[in-house]
């Protein structure tokens, strides 16, 4: 894929998340996308967008079960998990499946991407770095797993850099 008139040339192949649908870069090569995406292109000029990657070879893929279990895995490790959606989810496992680069602009998608070893090529925003989250209580203070509430005090578990 090359993007022309911004800092990459690259001729890489790519996931797009559903903000490539949303702004005016020129995108070419061998380009993917899962039909979660569609669902999210909700204003005329993002359909027709979608319409004229189509007719330049975009493919529309579902990913499979593994890659999206492998890609829910990851983002539990990295805290990720409760902010993504199952879009989100699908975009990370179908890059996994093509074993080819992410090109979104959400910061938690990026996070996950690096987990794994994928490639992200930002659209309009500066690359996320790697953040660890952990989640605390904020009541009585102790660590969890994931985000609700805690079993000992009743309080709310949230989220919070490592």
């Amino acid at each position: 894929m090359s993007v022309k008139g911004t800092r990459w040339s690259l001729p890489v192949r790519a996931v797009l998340d559903s903000t490539v649908f949303f702004c005016d870069l020129p995108v070419t090569g061998e380009l993917f996308v899962p039909s979660s995406v569609i669902s999210e292109l909700r204003d005329i000029r993002a359909k027709s967008r979608f319409d004229t990657l189509c007719v330049h070879g975009l493919q529309v893929k579902e990913p499979g079960k593994e890659s999206r279990a492998r890609s829910e895995d990851a983002a539990r490790r990295t805290g990720d998990l409760p902010v993504l959606s199952a879009t989100d989810l699908d975009i990370l496992a179908l890059a996994l499946e093509e074993g080819c680069a992410i090109m979104t602009d959400d910061f938690a998608v990026q996070n996950v991407a690096l987990e794994l070893k994928i490639a992200v090529i930002p659209i309009q925003q500066r690359p996320a770095r790697r953040i660890k989250w952990r989640f605390r209580c904020v009541g009585c203070g102790r660590y969890y797993e994931e985000e609700g509430e805690c079993p000992v005090c009743g309080s709310r578990v949230k989220r919070k850099l490592k």
